[in-house]
């Protein structure tokens, strides 16, 4: 990859409801990148999204199923790029910062380049609990895969077609993005950072985000992700707390088998649920290793077809 001029851009725009911004944030990425080739995803909308967007030259999609993690899987499979840009149609990121989210992915120095907020931001950008929820989900992803990343939840990202070929997203909803971040970590592919400023929603826009339903749904996305992605981890942590359990309810059952007469144990019921927890905690910590091995497998086959 030389310049950006030498590629196809396509610049991905998934949208609700809208019709307050999409005009903007089309036109402004239409001035940023000429060559481009803008798309709007609308998902079911019952506003004027869809005629606003084509009346301003972008290519209008159609996303029946309702959730913005479905309007991403149809963006992969409808679209095809040399490079991809991913942005939100409420003019909340910055058109002219999309270069310094291009570059690295068209010098080649990563496969997905993540337009991190957190750090410049107005106090009106996010709603109350949003920035302490976002460095929740950042430490528990950083905690899991062992990253260093800034902003996971980030709705502005640039990528190559290795991407958009090799990553699975499952998602439906706005927990997508989190599961894109945590897919890169796992399949390895090179993932940076770079810092843009976040504005505030025009008047006249609403966030379709809802911070409890919606940051439940990132936070069962993770464990979901953590249990796939690091099953050796997870079983075996559990494996070691049974065993822990069954060492503290054995106490009793020894110490009566080594010192009363005839080993006599009377506290059965212990004995019982020492045993069950030691034999839970061996099925975890087996369960895990034949996890992780099929886990290794299958990314090894994934690896290989994704060459193809």
């Amino acid at each position: 990859m030389s310049s950006d001029d030498s590629l196809s851009i396509a610049v991905l725009i998934p949208c609700h409801n809208e019709q307050a911004t999409v005009a903007k944030v089309v036109d402004d990425f239409r001035r940023e990148l000429p060559y481009a080739r803008i798309y709007v995803f609308d998902n079911n909308s019952t506003d004027e999204t869809a005629a606003i967007a084509a009346e301003h030259g972008a290519t209008v999609f159609k996303e029946p199923r309702q959730g913005k993690g479905f309007a991403i899987q149809s963006m992969f499979e409808r679209v095809d790029a040399d490079v991809y840009v991913m942005t939100d149609g409420d003019d909340t990121y910055p058109a002219d910062a999309v270069h310094k989210l291009i570059a690295p992915v068209t010098n080649e120095q990563a496969d997905m380049v993540v337009g991190a907020r957190l750090q410049t931001h107005t106090g009106e950008s996010f709603r109350p609990l949003h920035v302490g929820g976002n460095h929740l989900v950042r430490k528990l992803v950083n905690w899991v895969s062992g990253a260093d990343l800034t902003d996971i939840m980030s709705g502005y990202r640039a990528f190559n077609r290795r991407v958009v070929r090799c990553l699975p997203v499952l998602s439906s909803g706005f927990e997508v993005e989190t599961e894109m971040t945590i897919q890169m970590l796992y399949h390895r592919m090179k993932l940076l950072e770079v810092q843009v400023p976040y504005g505030v929603r025009p008047a006249g826009s609403e966030s379709k985000l809802r911070t409890f339903r919606d940051g439940s749904r990132v936070l069962w996305k993770i464990f979901s992700l953590f249990r796939s992605f690091k099953p050796l981890t997870f079983f075996g942590s559990m494996g070691i707390v049974f065993f822990v359990a069954g060492v503290l309810a054995g106490i009793l059952p020894i110490h009566d088998y080594f010192t009363a007469p005839g080993h006599f144990v009377s506290h059965v019921p212990l004995a019982v649920l020492a045993v069950a927890f030691m034999l839970l905690s061996a099925g975890c910590v087996f369960l895990g290793i034949l996890l992780h091995a099929i886990n290794w497998r299958f990314l090894e086959l994934h690896n290989v077809l994704s060459r193809k």
